[in-house]
Formats: structure tokens, C-alpha cells, sequence
């Protein structure tokens, strides 16, 4: 193959076709169905020598955009020589954007001139795309499947000959400064465009670093997608390599992709050398007048000290190599894929052909449990946020779902007899070019096999699955309750919502709670806030019954405790389904339990008792709303459905939001009322009303006479239509809403009446109390 000539020098980055082209990039990336989330903190952009593992063509403009955008540095790249075989459209693109041919004679001496000016350098080490993510060979050596002689073969050690050559030319500078040597400066400062002899030391004291990232993008999908098929209409067909692309980046590009970058922290090229490579690099220095001199010291040394650092070069190169590969892999953001694929592929190296489907499910959830404790690697936000792994254990995942139907579409696994089979092709040799479409378990399994702690915690997590202990489940669902407030609270802390959040005043702990009493008397209680609220409306109440022996668990309702657009995202389905978890938690300990509701806690304690659990022995709800004091809130369907078509057409919120609120305990209530949460509030109660009937539960209900918010008429429509043979109505003479909270009117007392009627009427086994999570 003919070599491309290519000039000496290369043409600088045109600044403005760089802004220009950062700015169309985040107009496409906002059209794209990729989700782009950058993981780096400040120190490690400072870095100069970037490197990325490359999975998909898509990925190799993205970094240089991000990293302007976050820095304001300007960027260069390689890419294939192929690029500028013509003087196009394209190839002059490339130039002025800052991207050099791969094979360009003086490549590293104008990467390293850019470097000393600032400049950031993309580097993908692997030399190209890894589309089947096996980077360890069975030595447990890094090393990839390189295309061209059909074997495998080590990673490039460039970048770090780059870093080391840009130190050396850094000593080179320096040395000139120590020696007064002002023409020589006078010469660095020319030759790098610096504005002064300052500037040009700040530069040579700064230290270079390789900064190893890592790029994982989940989920990986195969299935037929826009740009396969346009390219399929106007093309002659397509090779099985092309095919393959479209199929897997149309799918990236353009179905909700999340593509995750995480740098690691930084390698310095140098720091494996040791005082030979000082020694002979003091000696050299004082003769290295241009950049090119740092990068002929192997092909034509001018004496044995620069063959000598050259040898030294290549040497430390390779210890280098390894390091960033490490930290390039450690980064790999683990997702529920990995870990079912390795558990998969594990059980398969076992001689294993299935595993029963409660046993997949309950290992997966252990691991993830025991994974959110080691620090050393990185989860995908799905795995930190309980609302998509939490029902994972009972076999409710979207997520999983997605995983098992990909399987089953690759005729990789089968579902029989609750128990997913595995089938012989998943043991099968892939093309390179088809692994990803034909078995994208392999790859999952691949892309995880660096951390070696994923295997390792799986295996345990399996061991344990035979002795699981139910308390410790339970303590896990607790612990998930804490983690989904705090991914809530970050998830709307943007300043987007700014207005709103600085109307709000809630400063009280809205973490839900678990009280164990010293003296446990077996029976447990279940407490439900109300809407706008938080756990912190009934905590005071919860440690008053713990005094008594009760053992209390306070759940926190989603999208309450953290902020109003929170709650403006969720329906009463997932309040009513914390109150489940909550159920669920505290049966665990308490063999017979009471559920006791305030306002809107109080409908869903009801709908709790309509699926009449036998664990359930009394209900005590307080201002449960069927009628409101304030007739406007019949028109919140109105409102509802008119803010909803305005959102459909167009990117506003809607007519009114919120509705501004003024709380009784403004410590603890929102400020701001979604108009979607009154909505919900609506239909749970047309839910509630209706099941009324069905409810067997001896049941109190209470009620303020003169409730500024809920009729007094509501207590009285629940009393008629609840199909309880043992149910009380009690008024409280009061002008609050909050009477439980407050304690008005001896209502604690009178709850108390109840709950011990009941206890006695009801024979338990004490429960040894079981230990959670410190609150």
C-alpha cells in the first residue's frame, strides 16, 4: 500500500470551526438517545494525555466535546491516515479540528508541541474497536484481538512514550531557565507560541499526567433501528461488519442509551522511573534543542546517552501501559447486565445449565446489596437507585426484563419449569464481527472480567442465598428506603428548580424510621403521613408507641421529604407501593401488626386493609379526605388535565403547576402543592371509596370537628360504606388538621384504647427484635 506524503507541518486548530462545531454538537446531543453523563472531577480534567477504551465509532468525537465544555481546552485526536488520503471536504475538516493522521512521521512531536501549549490529547490505546470487550487473555494479561493478524496482541505503550517525551522536553526547558540560557528560552517561548518567558516556565513546572478513562454504554441493544434501515433502502447491501455497526450504534445513538464516562485518577508517565532514567535524563537535557529530538532518541541517537534514555523510554513505557489499562478497565461503570452475565457465565464454567429463577433473582439482589458497600468500583445509577432494583427480588425488574428478553431473542437462554435454561450457543465461537449481535452475554461477561471482585462477590452471593436470613433481607429493604430518599433529594437538587426550592422551608429529618423498644411486646404498628409531608410528621408519635413496646416502622411516601417536583412526578400507585415495602419490612418482625394513617395516610392505610393480610389486626385512620373544605378542589381535574395537553404540546410545565400552600407545619410540609398531586389524591380516593366494603379490619376513625382542610362529612361517608363488624367513629373538638401530629384532643390516648382492645383480644408469640440499620 502506497504511504501518504504528508507536510512537516500540520495546520493549528481553527478555534472557531472548534466552537462552532462544540456548539452543533450539543444540538445534536440533545436530539440523540444517548444520555451522556460525565464522571470527573476538576484535578483530573486538569490532565493533558487522555485515554479511552473504544467500544463504538460513535464515541471517538464525543470526549473532546465534553471536556471543552467542562474546561474551555482545546483538544486533538488521531485517526486513521485512511482520512486524509484526499484533500476533501472532510480531510480539511479533520486538520483544522485538530485531528493528526495516525501515521504521520512526526505524529508524537506534534502532539507533544500541542500538549505544551495546553492542549488536550485524545488517545483510544487499543488501537481499535474491541467490539467483544475481551481485554484479559487466559494468562490474565491485557491484551485485544487485533484485526489485522487475527491474533491478539498487547496495547500500544504511545501515550506513554508521549508523556515521557513531553517530560523530557519540559526537563529540557528547565535546565535552559537554571542555566540563564535566554536564547535558548527565547527559542522554546517562539517555537510554542507563548506570550512570555513565564508563561513558559509555568509550563515546564506542571507536571504531565495520562488521565485513563473509561466509556461503558448500557444497554446494549441488536434490534433493526432508523439509520439500519436507511442505510439499507439506499445501499446495494451490506457486509456483515457494516450491518453489524448500524445495528448496534443506530441503537446507541438513538434509543436511550446511557452512555457513562469515568476518568480514573491520573498516571504519571514518570513515576516508574528510577535514578538511572534521572541520571541519564539530567544528561541529556542540555542537548535536546527541539521537540523532534525527544522522539529520535531510538530511531537516531546522536550518542549512547540518548540511545541509553531511549531504551529507558520504552522500558518504563510498558510499566506505564499497564497501569493505565488497570485504571482504564477499574472504571467500567457495572450495571445489572454485567452482573448477570458473569453469574451466568459462572454457572456455565460450573457445568451448571440453569438456575432456578428465584434463586437468579435473590442472588442479583445480594450482590447488589454487597456491592453498594465496596468502594473501589463503579455502579450504574440504576444499581443506587432502589426504585429500579428494589423488586428485583421478586422477580420485578424492567431492567432484568429487558436483560432476559435480549437473551432469549439471541437463542442464548430459555425459560422452562421457573427455571432459566442455558443454551449451547452461549458456550459457541463468534466472528468479531458478529459477537455483539449473536451472544452479548460474552460481552457483558467480557467487559466485567477486569474486576475480579464482581465474580468473586456473585459466588458469595450465591453461598449465601441457602442461608439467607430474613432479617437481613429486611434490613436491606430498609436500607433501600434511606438510599431512595437520597437519590430522590439528588436527583431534584438542580437549580433548575430554584423558584420552588427557595419558597420551601422543610428543614425536619424526612427519612423514614425504624424504632425497636427495649421491651418489645410483639406487636408492631405501621404509620403512615400525609401528603406535603414527611416521615418527621409522626416521628414524635412513633418513639411515644415505642415507650409502650411497640416495635414502629414510619414510611416515607415517594416524591415526599425531598421537593415539590418530586411529588409532581409520581402516582398514588407508588405511594400505596411504599406502604407495601413498609408492610412488608415490618412484618418480618412483628408477627401482628396495627396500620395507622393520617390524611392521605390514612386512605392508603384502608386500601392496605382491603387486601385484608392476616397480619393486619387493627387500623386507626385519622382525616382521611373524601370531601375537602375548600370546594376548588373539584376543578383540580380540570386543572390537571389542562397542564397535562399544554406539557403534550409544548415544552412548558403547563397553566399552573402549583398551587401555593400555606402548612400548619411549615417545618415539615411543602410549600408548593403539584396540581398532580391533588390529582392523585382524587383518584385514590375514588379507589379508596370503592373498596370500602371489602374491608374487614376492626378499624377507628377520627376525625377534628372543624377541620379547616377535610370535611367532617368525609369521616362520616368511610364509617357508612366500611365493611368492618368492629369499627369506631371518634371526633376530636378541634380546628386543626394535624391533630395527630399535635396530639389535640388526648388523640394519642384514645388510640392507645384501641390498640390494647385489640392486643388483647389477639394471642402473639413474642419476637427477639432483630437490629437494623442505625437510624
Amino acid at each position: 500500500m502506497k504511504q501518504t506524503t504528508y507536510p512537516e507541518d500540520w495546520p493549528d486548530i481553527d478555534t472557531g470551526l472548534y466552537n462552532r462545531s462544540v456548539k452543533l454538537f450539543s444540538a445534536v446531543k440533545n436530539m440523540l438517545g444517548v444520555n451522556l453523563e460525565l464522571y470527573a472531577d476538576t484535578q483530573v480534567l486538569q490532565g493533558d494525555i487522555f485515554l479511552f477504551n473504544h467500544f463504538s465509532r460513535f464515541e471517538t468525537f464525543i470526549p473532546q466535546f465534553l471536556i471543552f465544555e467542562k474546561t474551555g481546552a482545546y483538544s486533538c485526536s488521531i485517526a486513521s491516515g485512511e482520512f486524509f488520503k484526499e484533500d476533501n471536504v472532510l480531510s480539511n475538516y479533520l486538520k483544522r479540528a485538530g485531528v493528526f493522521p495516525h501515521d504521520h512521521p512526526r505524529l508524537f512531536t506534534m502532539l507533544a508541541g500541542q500538549i505544551l501549549r495546553g492542549r488536550k490529547v485524545i488517545i483510544f490505546p487499543e488501537g481499535g474497536m474491541v467490539k467483544d470487550r475481551s481485554v484479559i487473555d487466559k494468562k490474565g494479561e491485557y491484551s485485544v484481538y487485533s484485526r489485522i493478524t487475527g491474533n491478539r496482541r498487547k496495547l500500544h505503550t504511545g501515550p506513554a512514550v508521549l508523556g515521557q517525551g513531553v517530560e523530557a522536553l519540559k526537563a529540557a526547558i528547565r535546565h535552559a531557565f537554571k542555566e540563564n540560557q535566554f536564547d535558548r528560552l527565547q527559542h522554546w517561548k517562539e517555537q510554542l507560541h507563548f506570550d512570555s518567558l513565564d508563561e513558559l516556565m509555568a509550563t515546564a513546572l506542571k507536571p504531565t499526567l495520562i488521565v485513563p478513562a473509561n466509556i461503558t454504554f448500557y444497554p446494549i441493544r441488536s434490534s433493526e433501528n432508523l439509520l439500519f434501515k436507511s442505510v439499507e433502502l439506499f445501499s446495494n447491501g451490506m457486509s456483515l461488519r457494516q450491518s453489524e455497526e448500524l445495528l448496534i450504534e443506530g441503537n446507541i445513538m438513538l434509543r436511550n442509551t446511557d452512555m457513562d464516562i469515568r476518568m480514573g485518577s491520573p498516571v504519571n508517565p514518570c513515576c516508574v522511573w528510577d535514578w538511572r532514567t534521572h541520571w541519564v535524563m539530567d544528561k541529556v537535557a542540555p542537548g535536546i534543542q527541539d521537540l523532534d529530538d525527544v522522539f529520535k532518541l531510538n530511531t537516531r541517537p546522536r550518542n549512547w546517552k540518548e540511545r541509553l534514555l531511549g531504551h529507558y523510554f520504552i522500558k518504563n513505557a510498558e510499566c506505564s501501559r499497564n497501569q493505565y489499562m488497570e485504571k482504564i478497565y477499574a472504571n467500567v461503570t457495572v450495571n445489572l447486565s454485567h452482573l448477570a452475565s458473569t453469574l451466568i457465565m459462572t454457572f456455565i464454567g460450573a457445568k451448571r445449565r440453569h438456575i432456578a429463577k428465584s434463586q437468579f433473582y435473590t442472588v442479583l439482589y445480594i450482590a447488589i446489596k454487597k456491592l453498594q458497600k465496596n468502594t473501589d468500583i463503579h455502579l450504574h445509577c440504576s444499581l443506587l437507585n432502589p426504585d429500579d432494583y428494589g423488586d428485583l427480588i421478586n422477580g420485578v425488574s424492567t431492567r432484568f426484563d429487558q436483560f432476559i428478553c435480549f437473551a432469549k431473542e439471541a437463542e442464548l437462554i430459555t425459560e422452562q419449569d421457573e427455571c432459566y435454561r442455558f443454551l449451547p450457543k452461549l458456550c459457541e465461537d463468534h466472528d468479531f464481527d458478529s459477537i455483539r449481535l449473536e451472544n452479548p452475554i460474552a460481552v457483558y461477561n467480557n467487559e466485567a472480567a477486569p474486576l475480579s471482585v464482581l465474580h468473586d462477590t456473585l459466588l458469595a452471593a450465591n453461598l449465601e442465598y441457602h442461608t439467607i436470613n430474613i432479617y437481613q433481607l429486611a434490613a436491606w429493604h430498609f436500607e433501600d428506603e434511606l438510599l431512595s430518599l437520597a437519590f430522590e433529594q439528588q436527583s431534584y437538587s438542580s437549580p433548575l428548580n430554584g423558584n420552588i426550592k427557595q419558597q420551601e422551608s422543610a428543614i425536619a429529618d424526612p427519612a423514614p424510621f425504624f424504632i425497636q423498644p427495649k421491651q418489645a411486646n410483639g406487636f408492631g404498628i405501621l404509620l403512615i403521613h400525609g401528603l406535603l409531608a414527611s416521615p418527621a410528621e409522626l416521628r414524635d408519635y412513633g418513639h411515644y408507641l415505642a415507650s409502650q413496646g411497640y416495635t414502629v416502622l414510619g414510611i416515607r411516601l415517594k416524591g415526599h421529604g425531598t421537593s415539590p417536583y418530586a411529588l409532581r412526578d409520581v402516582t398514588y400507585e407508588q405511594w400505596f407501593a411504599s406502604v407495601k415495602r413498609g408492610f412488608n419490612i415490618l412484618k418480618v418482625h412483628c408477627p401482628k401488626l396495627f396500620v395507622i394513617g393520617f390524611s392521605t395516610g390514612g386512605a392508603l392505610a384502608l386500601k392496605l386493609a382491603a387486601e385484608n393480610h392476616i397480619e393486619i389486626i387493627g387500623l386507626a385512620a385519622v382525616s382521611v379526605p373524601i370531601k375537602f373544605v375548600n370546594p376548588a378542589f373539584m376543578l383540580v381535574p380540570l386543572l390537571h388535565n389542562t397542564n397535562a395537553l399544554v406539557h403534550w404540546v409544548s415544552s412548558l410545565e403547563g397553566v399552573k403547576p402549583f398551587i401555593e400552600n400555606t402548612p400548619e407545619h411549615p417545618d415539615i410540609n411543602y410549600r408548593n402543592t403539584p396540581v398532580r398531586a391533588l390529582y392523585e389524591l382524587r383518584r385514590l380516593i375514588q379507589h379508596m371509596e370503592a373498596l370500602l366494603p371489602d374491608i374487614e379490619t376492626p378499624s377507628l376513625l377520627l376525625y377534628a370537628d372543624r377541620d379547616p382542610v377535610v370535611s367532617p362529612q368525609s369521616a362520616e361517608t368511610v364509617y357508612e360504606k366500611l365493611g368492618a363488624t368492629h369499627k369506631h367513629l371518634h371526633p376530636i373538638k378541634a380546628e386543626r388538621h394535624g391533630i395527630l401530629m399535635e396530639n389535640i384532643g388526648g388523640i394519642w390516648s384514645v388510640i392507645d384504647d384501641f390498640l390494647n382492645q385489640h392486643r388483647r383480644e389477639t394471642s402473639t408469640i413474642p419476637v427477639t427484635p432483630q437490629p437494623l440499620p442505625a437510624q
